[in-house]
């Protein structure tokens, strides 16, 4: 009887973590029939309180803009930044210059020119200041619903109720937005990258 009783347990505990997994990945093909056109999502994955956006979108890797240089955007958004220049190794055996700009509240962007593209890349940064803004408009201190909302045309709010983190991360895995979430507002955007200096 105990023996009945462990394998009935046992095959409802298989059972529920069988459903629950199901449901995650049932609600992330809903989510991508919403994500709007511009975001050229591939593909969502949603894992415990994180949901994973893979989008092909240029914003993804340029979320402050393509500048050709640091000045042009640092005079774009006309904030007080405190610009720190320095060199990073490459490849071992050189060096390559690398802004950090900063803001008073801890807030920072680590940015150098790419010779490959002409362009201003990310290499990482961290932002808590509500006046920096992302090129899609995302900034610290908006509501849980309006984030969602730049990435998905619509969407049951119970699909995003549980999410925390939201990662949207480039095509090629190489660069990402991490948006934390602390109840329903927009608390910290991380950006990372994990391509280095090319």
């Amino acid at each position: 009887m105990k023996r009945l009783a462990f394998f009935a347990i046992l095959l409802c505990s298989l059972y529920v973590a069988g459903a629950q997994q199901v449901s995650s990945r049932a609600k992330a093909m809903r989510m991508m029939t919403y994500a709007r056109p511009e975001y050229m999502v591939k593909d969502i994955k949603v894992i415990a309180d994180t949901m994973i956006v893979f989008s092909l979108a240029d914003q993804v890797i340029y979320p402050i803009g393509k500048h050709e240089n640091v000045e042009q955007y640092i005079t774009q958004t006309q904030l007080q930044w405190y610009r720190e220049s320095g060199y990073k190794p490459f490849y071992d055996s050189m060096s390559v210059s690398v802004n950090t700009l900063k803001r008073l509240d801890g807030s920072y962007l680590d940015v150098y020119r790419a010779i490959a593209t002409g362009k201003v890349e990310m290499l990482g940064g961290k932002i808590t200041d509500a006046e920096i803004v992302l090129e899609n408009g995302v900034h610290v201190g908006m509501n849980k619903q309006e984030v969602f909302g730049v990435i998905f045309n619509k969407f049951p709010k119970s699909y995003t109720s549980d999410i925390n983190v939201l990662k949207v991360i480039s095509g090629a895995g190489e660069v990402g937005q991490i948006y934390t979430f602390k109840g329903s507002r927009l608390r910290h955007i991380g950006i990372i990258s994990r391509y280095k200096y090319y």
